[in-house]
């Protein structure tokens, strides 16, 4: 919130969704994927379980199935991005950016790590305009990244945002991003990008279906 009369939308969200009557077993179970703000999960009340999931395990499991996966490395655009998720893929070497101040300007700057000659992924949790993405991107290719690709849980892309990732006819996806995987959990966006390169759509529904335990 930075000007009175702001909605703080995530605490307001939580407080709709506890008061979800209780069943008859007990607490509604409420499953979120990959939560924004880790501080989120303590805006329920007793009255629901949150249950917390995530989607690195299918991007895990794509990621092993490239031919160099050996080679790969895993980028954190911020801080943010490395505490939420770097426990999970501690398999991988790792580098991590950080936006900073230059005059007017946030850019992207390479913080840590090393990623000359290595398939490097960025991941993080949700996209929208992809500002940040293409930022890394640029950055991680500068400091010898030979293919860059990113992951993230939630694909918003407002208006149609995706379209600034697509491979053009004859483009060398080396130039730009060479997989750009999501999950179906904004299936408005699923629909849109059906089919066009770079993105592929990795389901949750095996993932929601464990967690209901059916």
């Amino acid at each position: 919130m930075e000007e009175e009369g702001d909605v703080a939308t995530a605490f307001t969200m939580a407080r709709i969704l506890s008061n979800i009557p209780v069943s008859r077993g007990g607490p509604t179970s409420l499953v979120i994927y990959d939560i924004h703000a880790l501080q989120e999960r303590f805006y329920f009340s007793d009255h629901v379980l949150p249950c917390f999931e995530t989607g690195i395990p299918l991007l895990k499991q794509r990621l092993h199935q490239l031919p160099d996966v050996d080679n790969v490395v895993i980028a954190f655009p911020d801080d943010g991005a490395w505490k939420r998720f770097h426990k999970q893929l501690d398999q991988f070497p790792t580098v991590v950016c950080a936006k900073v101040r230059e005059g007017d300007k946030r850019i992207v700057r390479l913080k840590e790590g090393d990623c000359a000659g290595h398939h490097v992924v960025i991941v993080d949790d949700l996209v929208q305009s992809g500002g940040t993405l293409i930022e890394c991107q640029k950055v991680l290719a500068a400091h010898g990244a030979t293919k860059v690709s990113a992951y993230v849980t939630h694909a918003v892309f407002p208006k149609k945002s995706w379209g600034r990732f697509l491979h053009t006819d004859g483009e060398n996806s080396n130039k730009g991003f060479a997989n750009f995987w999501i999950t179906d959990s904004c299936p408005n966006t699923v629909k849109d990008i059906a089919n066009k390169a770079p993105f592929e759509v990795l389901s949750l529904a095996g993932s929601i279906a464990d967690a209901l335990q059916i």
